[in-house]
């Protein structure tokens, strides 16, 4: 099936490919598969649409200015009769979630009787539902919700945890949490809907435990989760009766992830290497691990349908992410023809490995270059489609993605590399890798940019303080300017991931955060820099940004600050490309390279 959205013919591609539909991975009702939730930009701004597929009919359920469920993807009860979505203000991620209809009419908020919240996740039955939540003031909580009762709180704690699945008996609930301190290496805790506690799984200091799913099967008490006791991840199958794990032993080089078939004698493995995804089928009682036949690319998710199919969330370099069936092929794709995309070339310097796209019919170089580099930390760059990426070598440049220590995807070790080291660790890496482009003949070492979103924003700004020779331009997309107002203002889990990554908090290590802070090193910035600042922003708050603007005000440095009304980046498709015209723009101001392409 097509996606369909009305289309300039005459604009150029790059806007064309933002006006391209991007799809979400679906969900199904459990007890009625047919109907399904997901998000699409397809309107023109992420919301999230239902799908009764044995009708074939599609509609967009939800309808608000600033978009609907990117952040905390929606989700159906078992028997398909309701959607629940979460609603907050503009994106600034505090709300309540909501029930609607599958079929259509209102929709109403859930425990509104309880403060806005973040959300730490909503585990739908068909008789109860158990809400995660977190706030500044009461830490996290888990409430038991029922039709016709109050909700009923059974989780109370001053650290991380939330919500990771209701068994298929709704009697159990697993929770992450991280009661020891540490809120990158959670523990896994079972509890009853009472709140007892049943069963407990942690690995000790450093070593995180992911819970997953419950076994799709009645009564059977196994919990899929994930760990990393070898250093790369890996699937155990806990026995919340026993008390007992079973490792599932994977002969695999890079990170993995996995669900349960649905009749629960097997595993749905995918396997995360170098960037790319492949996908297997581990069956629990052979161990005989078998490779489905997938296209090489990116798969973003993948799960085992409940007729045994596979379905999944297919992309590459130069293609829009599809959903597709190992049975009937593509399921969801954009409609039309997409303006024709370059694919990416891989590199490996000293051991850091990223992909470089190249703008077609310019030559070998040396080219401008983006240095456009992720967020999270804890994320990494793909062989996937990126309509910014393509847009840069639309307009000339060359465009190197960087998987720095930190990122995930290559093991334990390498995602850790920086605890305690924060943003210099990263922009080590970056500078190799730099250096490494310029020696290649691939960059001009004049016009190379340094730019990102969100942790990438923020290596931005330390970059060009304490690099300032490298660079010749800055483009920051929410970033941190002030860690310390940032952090004051940040959500709830964030506090505490900061708190874990840094070792402490800014009060109690003053010395540590100064070192890694931007604005420690502002009277340095020598170069331009545009920063893109999200109004409701509860990630990287926009405070944060307003400090680090007055220091570059009163040193009469050469800056811009665009500010939107929505949070963590924008979910509506004119914006996007509202601020990377803005950015294409800057570029060409300060460097002399293409103006935006209309």
């Amino acid at each position: 099936m097509t996606m369909t959205r009305p289309r300039v013919a005459t604009e150029a591609p790059w806007r064309q490919r933002f006006h391209t539909t991007r799809l979400g991975f679906p969900s199904w009702a459990r007890d009625h598969p047919d109907r399904i939730v997901y998000i699409s930009n397809e309107s023109g701004k992420f919301e999230v649409y239902t799908w009764d597929r044995r009708a074939g009919a599609r509609r967009q359920l939800t309808d608000r200015p600033e978009g609907t469920g990117f952040r905390v993807p929606p989700r159906l009860d078992p028997s398909g009769e309701h959607v629940f979505w979460f609603d907050d203000a503009k994106g600034n991620e505090l709300g309540h979630w909501r029930r609607e209809p599958f079929a259509g009419g209102a929709s109403t908020a859930l425990a509104v009787d309880l403060a806005p919240a973040y959300s730490g996740w909503l585990a739908v039955g068909r008789s109860v539902a158990v809400l995660g939540r977190s706030r500044s003031d009461e830490g996290s909580t888990i409430y038991v919700l029922q039709d016709g009762a109050p909700p009923r709180r059974i989780y109370a704690h001053p650290q991380s945890a939330h919500v990771a699945d209701l068994s298929r008996d709704e009697t159990l609930v697993a929770i992450a949490h991280s009661e020891h301190g540490d809120s990158r290496n959670p523990a896994v805790r079972v509890i009853d809907l009472s709140g007892e506690g049943v069963a407990e799984l942690w690995d000790g200091p450093g070593k995180g435990l992911h819970p997953h799913r419950w076994s799709p099967l009645a009564g059977d008490p196994r919990l899929l989760v994930m760990h990393e006791r070898a250093g790369l991840a890996r699937p155990l199958i806990f026995d919340a009766a026993t008390g007992n794990d079973t490792e599932i032993t994977l002969d695999l080089p890079g990170e993995t992830f996995a669900d349960w078939y649905p009749d629960a004698s097997a595993l749905l493995v995918g396997h995360d290497h170098r960037g790319r995804v492949e996908l297997y089928r581990y069956a629990l009682a052979t161990r005989a691990l078998d490779r489905l036949d997938v296209e090489p690319g990116t798969i973003g998710s993948a799960r085992a349908h409940p007729d045994g199919d596979v379905w999944y969330q297919w992309s590459n370099a130069a293609t829009p992410a599809e959903i597709r069936s190992l049975r009937h092929g593509v399921l969801l794709r954009p409609e039309g023809e997409i303006p024709r995309s370059v694919g990416y070339t891989e590199y490996d310097v000293d051991g850091i490995h990223g992909y470089v796209a190249r703008p077609a019919g310019t030559g070998a170089g040396p080219h401008p270059t983006y240095f456009l580099i992720h967020g999270g930390p804890g994320a990494h760059d793909r062989d996937t489609f990126s309509a910014v990426v393509q847009a840069w070598v639309d307009h000339g440049f060359a465009v190197v993605l960087v998987n720095y220590r930190g990122s995930s995807g290559y093991g334990k070790a390498w995602r850790d590399a920086i605890v305690g080291n924060p943003g210099l660790t990263e922009l080590a890496d970056i500078a190799k890798v730099q250096d490494w482009a310029i020696a290649s003949g691939l960059a001009d070492p004049r016009r190379c940019l340094f730019g990102g979103g969100s942790w990438g924003g923020y290596l931005t700004l330390l970059a060009l303080g304490t690099q300032p020779e490298r660079w010749a331009l800055g483009l920051a997309s929410v970033p941190i300017g002030d860690y310390v107002a940032a952090y004051e203002d940040e959500m709830e889990p964030l506090k505490k991931y900061d708190a874990a990554l840094f070792g402490g908090t800014p009060e109690a290590l003053p010395e540590r955060y100064r070192e890694r802070n931007p604005i420690t090193y502002v009277e340095r910035v020598r170069v331009p820099v545009l920063m893109l600042v999200g109004l409701n922003d509860p990630r990287c708050p926009a405070r944060g940004v307003d400090v680090y603007e007055e220091r570059l005000r009163a040193l009469g440095k050469t800056f811009e600050t665009y500010r939107y009304d929505a949070g963590h980046g924008s979910l509506v498709v004119e914006e996007q490309i509202r601020q990377l015209e803005r950015q294409i723009a800057f570029a060409a101001k300060h460097l002399g390279t293409k103006a935006p392409i209309a």
